[in-house]
């Protein structure tokens, strides 16, 4: 009986145990954010931190050009046909020498 009034309390323990693990996360050390304080909190004691024109709601836009816009890019132009100055020899070499 003795025995397993051992094993009840190291399950007891271990399962106290693992609450304690919070307080492993806490250190003294410095972060990279420590020297932000002063700027967060000047944004904290903004008034209005956005800009004024995001209140705007009418967006001025022609909506005709706005889908041309869309519909080049969905679908490319095709290229120009472009004419290239070459010339091509269609006469075979044997065509001007004679058999004898």
């Amino acid at each position: 009986m003795s025995r397993n009034k051992l094993l009840l309390v190291l399950l007891g323990t271990g399962l106290l145990a693992g609450c304690a693990a919070d307080y492993l996360h806490n250190y003294d050390t410095m972060t990279l954010a420590s020297g932000d304080t002063q700027n967060a909190n000047q944004l904290l004691q903004t008034v209005d931190p956005y800009n004024p024109a995001s209140n705007n709601t009418k967006i001025e836009g022609d909506g005709a050009r706005s889908v041309g816009v869309i519909q080049k890019y969905k679908i490319p132009p095709t290229p120009p046909a472009t004419t290239t100055n070459m010339t091509v020899n269609t006469t075979s070499p044997a065509a001007g020498t004679s058999t004898q």
